[in-house]
């Protein structure tokens, strides 16, 4: 079987990317069927010929979750993060409230010497 998969090239922190079409089950370093572009993540360039790509996908060629992030960014949204409510800070406060109305709450007696 067929997939169109990215095969990394360059240094360890220079890593840029080949979009090929090879064997499933192929090695990074094995044999290539064809070469459809390149990827440049340090610079964001993206460099692949889509006539190529849907021909190879004609053929019955798959495209692997890699390439697809890439090609259809809107089918694979980024998750957004979202920030914790500080509750803890709030039942803090509540506790602290509590302290003072139970101080409040005693009776004070006064004493003269």
């Amino acid at each position: 079987m067929l997939k169109i998969k990215l095969f990394p090239k360059g240094k360890k922190h220079q890593r840029t990317f080949r979009v090929v079409v090879a064997e499933a089950r192929s090695k990074f370093n094995g044999q290539v069927v064809a070469d459809l572009g390149f990827i440049t993540p340090q610079t964001k360039t993206v460099q692949i010929d889509l006539v190529k790509l849907a021909e190879w996908v004609k053929k019955g060629a798959q495209v692997t979750l890699g390439v697809d992030k890439i090609i259809n960014p809107a089918k694979h949204p980024r998750p957004v993060k979202v920030k914790p409510v500080k509750e803890a800070k709030v039942e803090v406060a509540k506790v602290e409230e509590a302290k003072v109305e139970e101080v409040k709450e005693e009776p004070v007696e006064v004493t003269q010497a």
